[in-house]
């Protein structure tokens, strides 16, 4: 069955998705820098993971904090967090939550260039299966909590949840039913770039993955 017309329980891939990619943080082990826009071989870091989002959502958000007009250059809605304060990678997800026209959140980070064409399906059948609110990428070794598929209804467990200073996604993702998606034959997926010389090691690396 062609990817665009996958069906996974009573959800239809990539119409009832809409992705986000957070490139909200301050990138602190990267000096400061918005990873999103730090260049990656010959363009940054964020246009992969769009090219390889686009075909697997309806809608496609960006989460940022800063340089918006240059992210809002890519042609979809940049939504920024509600605190103002940097308030890590949940505040990025209640912010693209309350802009989602889809009924399932689809998340990823913007310095993980390695992302699969068929992230939002497999996180899909993992929600259905199990019939959870959230589904959570596992590398075989360790749950991959910011590569998630999230159920736009938790939006007010959510927001209070921040409300009452939770920063932690594990500490939220416990109030909820959480399905594990095993990606043990894809590690690669979540390979990303936290220094400078994580960028220099994934640069040296042959480009057949990139992007794929």
């Amino acid at each position: 069955m062609p990817f665009r017309a996958a069906m996974t329980g009573s959800y239809r891939v990539p119409d009832s998705v809409c992705a986000v990619v957070l490139a909200g943080g301050r990138a602190r082990r990267m000096g400061g820098v918005d990873k999103g826009l730090v260049t990656l071989g010959d363009r940054p870091m964020i246009e992969s993971v769009l090219q390889v989002l686009r075909p697997q959502a309806a809608q496609l958000l960006i989460n940022a904090n800063r340089n918006l007009e240059v992210y809002g250059a890519y042609g979809h809605t940049v939504v920024a967090d509600a605190t103002g304060d940097f308030s890590g990678p949940l505040a990025g997800m209640a912010a693209a939550m309350a802009y989602a026209a889809r009924p399932c959140l689809l998340t990823a980070p913007c310095d993980s260039p390695l992302l699969p064409p068929d992230l939002a399906r497999r996180l899909l059948d993992a929600l259905c299966r199990e019939t959870a609110e959230i589904a959570v990428a596992h590398d075989g070794e360790r749950m991959q909590p910011v590569f998630a598929l999230i159920k736009v209804g938790l939006l007010a467990s959510l927001g209070a949840y921040l409300d009452r200073g939770g920063r932690k996604i594990d500490g939220w993702y416990e109030q909820h039913r959480v399905a594990l998606a095993d990606f043990s034959d894809r590690p690669e997926t979540f390979v990303n770039v936290n220094t400078v010389a994580d960028r220099d090691a994934l640069a040296a690396r042959p480009a057949c993955g990139r992007g794929r």
